[in-house]
């Protein structure tokens, strides 16, 4: 089996952060980026480039297979079939530091909202919940920024 590390991306409100996602995303290998809820696509409904998304991934979305999806709990229970490790990267009461997960030969990293994060539904269903311990005044990161900390810890 081929290892295939893949990204879900829901409710993500910045083109900016979905950009750099992209970017990051495409440095370190992900093999697939899903992106649902409200997260904006590279290509928007009338079938045009996002200038705003392209801009920050410097044609990353080129290079990464993606695709919308419509039901989030459909995929991760397919995908959970398939034996890929679900993990949620969220600050959450039964999160564990993100230098202590285990990866498998493959791996889906869900990130959430910049202001709500991953809902609880989706939570439930994660294998695992990882965050980044916070050691300043602050309570957490910009999601582009947290998430490329934790695929280069988990990936490279």
């Amino acid at each position: 089996m081929v290892s295939q590390n893949c990204l879900l991306l829901h409710n993500i409100r910045s083109t900016h952060n979905v950009g750099a996602i992209f970017r990051t995303a495409d440095a370190i290998g992900i093999s697939r980026i899903y992106i649902s809820g409200t997260t904006p696509a590279p290509i928007d409904r009338f079938g045009r480039a996002r200038k705003d998304i392209a801009k920050v991934s410097l044609g990353a979305e080129n290079t990464i297979t993606w695709e919308s999806i419509e039901n989030v709990f459909d995929l991760i229970k397919k995908l959970k079939k398939e034996k890929v490790k679900i993990i949620g990267l969220e600050q959450d009461n039964r999160s564990i530091d993100y230098k202590k997960v285990k990866t498998t030969k493959q791996n889906l990293v869900i990130v959430g909202n910049e202001v709500d994060g991953i809902n609880k539904e989706i939570l439930d269903l994660c294998d695992e919940i990882i965050e980044i311990p916070m050691k300043g005044k602050k309570e957490s990161l910009n999601v582009s920024v947290a998430l490329g900390i934790v695929l280069y810890n988990l990936f490279d």
